[in-house]
């Protein structure tokens, strides 16, 4: 048994002990971040568990390894299975599940050719990603002085692992400044995202958030959440948001498979509207956690059952 509480892993195909899933020091995605990846999450609702938007997730690690021509060794529908087998053979409740396909052993130049592909899906116990009091009460967030990647230099549409060096950068960053969590501008000044969170802002009972331009990962929680806007009258807007647009915002929030909907409180030393939750987050905040749940008949295609 792991540290985490679990037993188990899939790997490249099969269920193995949670121990035995390991690599070589010389596999080629430690050294060049050579892999993709996943964050999905499973919620337990009355009629028992089920994995939030595991079809939509999976499609689009197969996009990201596509992006990076990374040859996955496994088809769609086994990944799929692969997800479903390891949050039942380790009994499971709520758990978060990290599918990752990656580029392992062989030659170690930054141009691999015959080095194998390896998939693995863990899955284990993992709570609210910005603490308990998240949620309820808001985060302070600061704009990082590091500038989000752009899409002319990765396939920022893509959730490659190598990535997310340019998050680590920013978040510790805004650990070691006294914040929660950071705001990351693209190239040209613009918002874009958090560390690992898409951003909305509330305007006169109006959502926007920033597009594909701003050089932002196209999130499933965020696309999950426009649609319950929508479906509440809400009016979404996509589009470019400044630096001063956030810091006058009515609301703002996150969004994001670990975050799921998280408000924003305070960017910089700037109060966020109330400097809580405002009302458009807490209602689309509890309609997403209704719907993960299987609260919301409308939206049971989002789920599947396990």
């Amino acid at each position: 048994m792991s540290g985490d509480g679990t037993k188990s892993i899939w790997w490249n195909g099969a269920l193995v002990p949670h121990g035995d899933a390991k690599v070589h020091v010389l596999t080629h995605a430690i050294h060049y971040g050579t892999g993709v990846f996943e964050g999905i999450r499973a919620y337990k609702g009355p009629e028992g568990l089920a994995i939030f938007r595991l079809e939509e997730h999976i499609d689009r690690l197969f996009q990201s390894a596509s992006a990076y021509k990374i040859e996955m060794a496994h088809t769609r529908d086994a990944v799929i299975q692969g997800c479903i087998d390891v949050v039942r053979d380790n009994d499971l409740d709520e758990c978060y599940l990290r599918p990752i396909a990656f580029i392992g052993f062989g030659p170690l130049g930054v141009y691999w050719k015959d080095n194998p592909t390896n998939t693995a899906v863990a899955a284990f116990p993992w709570g609210t990603y910005l603490g308990p009091e998240a949620l309820e009460k808001g985060i302070r967030v600061t704009v990082s002085s590091w500038t989000r990647i752009h899409h002319a230099q990765f396939p920022t549409t893509a959730k490659g692992c190598g990535q997310y060096l340019n998050s680590v950068l920013a978040v510790r960053e805004a650990h070691e400044k006294g914040f929660d969590e950071a705001l990351l501008l693209d190239r040209h000044g613009n918002v874009a995202e958090g560390s690992g969170e898409n951003l909305f802002l509330v305007n006169d009972g109006s959502l926007r958030t920033p597009g594909l331009d701003s050089s932002i990962l196209p999130g499933i929680t965020r696309e999950s959440v426009m649609e319950l806007a929508r479906d509440a009258g809400l009016r979404v807007e996509v589009g470019p948001i400044t630096r001063g647009e956030v810091y006058t915002a009515d609301e703002a929030f996150f969004t994001g498979t670990a975050a799921e909907v998280t408000p924003i409180r305070e960017v910089d030393g700037h109060v966020i509207g109330s400097g809580g939750r405002g009302p458009i987050t807490e209602q689309l905040q509890s309609g997403y956690l209704s719907a993960v749940r299987g609260g919301n008949a409308a939206k049971d295609h989002w789920l599947t059952r396990v």
